[in-house]
């Protein structure tokens, strides 16, 4: 990327890296470990048109959370303002604008996917 003076990164975390989770100290930090990861890679590399920016996702409808009882579901919605989870293809999609030039002149931004849940 340096020599080619064009790249784009985008680090995946999580909004847990910015509010916290109780019993989630260990992956709450290095989430938040990754934002300052991501601000210092944009202010390092920005002179080099390479933009580093950080996709936090929320609660997110996977294998892995569909196994969640719908007690546990619904509390989860009971904090996000849209009323559903996340999909795959809404962190696509912002992953995708991130890398096209239509965030050109975005870098060591932070985007929340989370329907409002952190605000």
């Amino acid at each position: 990327m340096t020599s080619q003076r064009y790249g784009r990164i985008v680090n995946m975390g999580s909004v847990v890296g910015v509010m916290g989770n109780a019993g989630q100290s260990n992956y709450s930090a290095s989430k938040a470990g990754l934002i300052g990861f991501t601000k210092s890679i944009a202010k390092e590399y920005g002179g080099k048109n390479i933009l580093c920016n950080y996709v936090a996702p929320g609660f997110v409808q996977t294998p892995m959370t569909d196994v969640l009882s719908d007690e546990v579901k619904q509390e989860y919605l009971k904090n996000i303002p849209l009323k559903r989870a996340a999909t795959s293809e809404d962190i696509a999609n912002v992953v995708t604008f991130f890398c096209s030039e239509d965030a050109s002149y975005l870098t060591g931004q932070v985007i929340h996917i989370d329907g409002g849940m952190v605000m």
